[in-house]
């Protein structure tokens, strides 16, 4: 992969990452709930969990290629559509971090393990977002396919741990601070649903050339 497309998607990544979204929620209250241990281990399971929606999306392409090379292109514009679709969403401030009680019970590190990588792999709304981003970055080449796809999601868990880690580390006061700026939470919502249109007309440009 060029490294002109990966520092692109390495930013796009922790534009993504410093956004409040389900992933920063569940590492703010486990972290909360009974300390910092507890929400690194969170993240870890979320990153885990990134790596078998990447190998999905990977395999998936790598077939679409073999059998039909001109379904890449037909899936490049769909995922573009449903990222549009996305960056409407965000930008009306639907599904943005919604802060209420952060009271939960304490269970077992592995048990917080097991539900970071859960919440994340039994998320279809993360798989079709894998499969939607993907195509963008990827070279057509069906023997790479795979490959790819895990060194973007390596980037992704990179840029989400540079945010989720210190998160975690600052858990109590990273929440009162949200909580104090509801506004806050606005700009963020914006800001995501204008990367979201960035990755649609990115595909634009890229189809055109």
């Amino acid at each position: 992969m060029e490294t002109a497309t990966l520092l692109t998607f390495a930013a796009a990544a922790l534009a993504l990452a410093v956004t409040p979204g389900p992933d920063m929620l569940m590492v703010l209250t486990r972290s909360v709930a009974q300390g910092r241990l507890a929400g690194l281990v969170a993240t870890l399971g979320i990153s885990l969990g990134c790596y078998v929606h990447a190998a999905i999306a990977g395999l998936s392409l790598s077939g679409v290629l073999i059998l039909a090379p001109y379904a890449f292109e037909a899936i490049r514009w769909i995922g573009a559509a449903y990222l549009l679709w996305l960056g409407w969403q965000a930008l009306r401030g639907s599904g943005g971090l919604q802060l209420g009680d952060q009271a939960a019970p304490r269970i077992a590190l592995l048990a917080v393990l097991r539900q970071g990588f859960l919440c994340n792999v039994l998320n279809p709304k993360v798989a079709l977002f894998f499969l939607a981003l993907f195509p963008q970055f990827m070279e057509p080449n069906p023997d790479t396919a795979l490959v790819q796809a895990i060194v973007l999601a390596s980037v992704l868990n990179v840029a989400g741990s540079l945010v989720l880690v210190p998160v975690a580390l600052l858990a109590g006061r990273f929440g009162n601070w949200l909580r104090r700026r509801p506004g806050f939470l606005k700009w963020q919502n914006r800001l995501l649903g204008l990367v979201f249109a960035g990755f649609a007309l990115r595909l634009a440009f890229d189809a055109r050339k």
